[in-house]
């Protein structure tokens, strides 16, 4: 069975959470594929993919410290039943 590699050609800017590294203060973002290091981005680390600005926005005002919004489908989840 032959192997094949997966390309997204058809990709869309996603939803991020960047948060900065001194301030800590979170920042929703698009990015039209996977953030790394050499992209240049500000931000010490970086949340997502989101499926919805809604579901990042959540995250950034609301996941800090928030055991119930730990990862991304926790925060889409809570922002849908929160809306």
């Amino acid at each position: 069975m032959a192997t094949r590699a997966f390309y997204n050609c058809t990709s869309r800017p996603r939803p991020y959470v960047g948060i900065y590294p001194v301030s800590q203060t979170r920042e929703v973002f698009q990015f039209d594929h996977v953030p790394t290091e050499d992209d240049g981005l500000p931000y010490l680390y970086v949340i997502g993919p989101f499926n919805t600005i809604r579901g990042a926005t959540f995250m950034a005002n609301f996941g800090r410290s928030n055991p119930y919004c730990q990862c991304v489908a926790d925060a889409e989840r809570l922002s849908k039943l929160y809306e």
